[in-house]
């Protein structure tokens, strides 16, 4: 019989009762985060909702718009499975270092999450510190494209790391592209700098209020894509679709709505319409907020076919703000009433017995959302 130390059986057992925050002095805390409750779907503010069965797989139909009701029960479209038969597009990965980066160079991080300005409810006092990182690039490319074309291409956003890639989107793209529901189009999937929400990377590069994110990948990254991948992206707004969920979410309204002559359609799951700019800005001093609150029924109608959706057990004021500007589920029925209210082309899906990101729901949605966003849209194949 082998017998250990007692000194190393003390490490070993501090090893097991100690939290990685614990033995990582410079590893954030996060702040404990309330359960979120369930805000009926006929809560006072919400949208009329146009209810359907509740039959897992019934999904609205693709050319309406407007406002669903779906769940609580759902079951994942055979379209996010790999089909015999069906051309399988390739996928392929290549990764930027920040050093290499003229935009968010270098990053940011913080060790803890910050204070409400005492001067300014609306915004935090946090303390950050420069970073390096390296942004992972996924390039789904359609079996149907035609070398040297001018391809349509859609932006995901929370890319995948630097190992397997994520395929969901990759099978869905596959089985709609051979079934000629979307046109052949290339998928980018770019992770973010790390990090979520103010004080972070992540949030310095999707809450910000400005343009600053899409001409990133604009100038930097999609002139690499096209390099390494050996295809060519069209320059028609038409053909260009951006998508995220969460601050993804609010990242990709964002980008076409500080430049609607870059991109015209936009896809969220659990879309962060909240105030989380960081830092603060007196010109857009509510964050995404802003959107639902001013910008949108205040400006002139843009050229943007927008599908969202959002959980009734999704994000309720989640950090230390109580700023009345913090609910998901409020900031998603807000943007679909003023949607409606200003004439834009939307589908918005409130799904039952879901939380943040909604869950079991997106492999059900996920097909149908990309079918209606590329509606009017020409599909032609070779």
């Amino acid at each position: 019989m082998t017998f250990l130390h007692p000194s190393l059986l003390l490490c070993i057992a501090l090893s097991l009762t100690l939290s990685p925050i614990a033995l990582s002095a410079t590893k954030e805390k996060k702040p404990i985060k309330p359960t979120p409750p369930t805000r009926p779907f006929d809560s006072p503010g919400a949208p009329k909702f146009t209810r359907l069965d509740g039959k897992p797989g019934v999904n609205p139909p693709v050319d309406v718009d407007g406002d669903f009701l779906i769940g609580p029960d759902y079951a994942a479209a055979p379209e996010t499975k790999v089909v015999e038969g069906v051309p399988q597009g390739k996928v392929q990965q290549f990764q930027i270092d920040s050093k290499d980066c003229k935009l968010f160079n270098p990053g940011i991080a913080r060790d803890v999450f910050g204070t409400v300005d005492p001067n300014n409810p609306k915004t935090l006092i946090v303390e950050t510190h420069p970073i390096d990182y390296k942004r992972t690039i996924s390039v789904y490319v359609p079996a149907q494209y035609v070398k040297g074309s001018s391809a349509p291409f859609i932006v995901a956003h929370d890319g995948p790391g630097m190992g397997k890639p994520d395929m969901n989107l990759a099978h869905v793209l596959d089985n709609l592209i051979a079934q000629k529901r979307v046109p052949p189009m290339i998928a980018i999937s770019i992770s973010s700098g790390g990090g979520d929400a103010q004080g972070h990377e992540r949030g310095r590069e999707y809450d910000t209020m400005s343009g600053l994110y899409a001409e990133f990948i604009e100038h930097e990254i999609l002139p690499l894509v096209e390099q390494n991948c050996s295809v060519k992206l069209t320059q028609d707004p038409e053909g260009r679709a951006t998508m995220g969920n969460s601050s993804g979410g609010s990242a990709a309204l964002i980008m076409a709505w500080y430049h609607p002559e870059l991109y015209h359609r936009v896809l969220t799951f659990s879309g962060t319409f909240v105030n989380q700019q960081w830092p603060f800005n007196p010109e857009t001093p509510d964050g995404a907020w802003g959107f639902h609150n001013k910008l949108i029924p205040e400006s002139p109608v843009k050229p943007l076919r927008i599908w969202m959706a959002v959980g009734d057990r999704d994000n309720f004021n989640p950090n230390i703000m109580r700023d009345g500007m913090h609910d998901w589920v409020e900031a998603n029925h807000r943007m679909a009433k003023v949607l409606k209210a200003k004439g834009y082309h939307y589908q918005y899906l409130y799904c039952l017995n879901t939380g943040h990101g909604i869950g079991p729901a997106k492999p059900q949605i996920l097909p149908q959302a990309l079918e209606w966003l590329w509606q009017d849209y020409p599909i032609s194949q070779k």
